[in-house]
């Protein structure tokens, strides 16, 4: 994905139907998981298309609950599961200077300090203590991602992050 303010972020997908009126359990890619229901409408992909639905929900659990403008029962509901939700990057709030949403991040080449490739950001993930890039290139490799002291360089015009990271580990 370029940097584009028209760009599609996915946050999240739908995991099932909840009860009988319509409700859907959805994961959230959000920090924390209930800001998924700060972006409504959501866009769901269906195959090549997206349908625009207002939503409505609650954290129930580890998971995010809700009910989509439209769809009424639990028939409907099922249509939905394994669906994307995505929205607008332009919709996300701003952030201060050396912050990043993971989805800026995704897609960057990595390299070290010694100008030494060492694969693309596929994913990121959370650990508890710092977030951690998850890696493919020769092999996949796991690296925090700590400002300043791992991560000295984000350049997200030229889609690559530097390192402070041996190609060893």
């Amino acid at each position: 994905m370029g940097q584009h303010d028209d760009e599609l972020i996915c946050v999240g997908h739908i995991l099932g139907a909840q009860g009988i009126k319509g409700w859907v359990r959805v994961f959230s890619n959000t920090s924390p998981r209930e800001n998924i229901l700060d972006y409504s409408p959501w866009l769901i992909e269906r195959g090549d298309e997206f349908q625009a639905v207002e939503v409505e929900g609650r954290l129930q659990g580890k998971n995010v609950v809700a009910r989509l403008s439209g769809i009424e029962d639990r028939n409907q509901a099922e249509t939905l599961i394994g669906c994307r939700l995505f929205i607008e990057q332009r919709r996300l709030p701003s952030l201060g200077a050396g912050e990043y949403y993971w989805s800026d991040l995704i897609g960057l080449k990595v390299e070290t300090v010694r100008a030494e490739p060492l694969g693309t950001v596929a994913a990121m993930m959370e650990t508890g203590a710092d977030d951690v890039m998850v890696l493919e290139g020769d092999r996949e490799r796991l690296i925090p991602f700590v400002i300043d002291e791992i991560v000295t360089e984000v350049d997200l015009d030229r889609r690559r992050l530097v390192v402070d990271w041996s190609t060893d580990y």
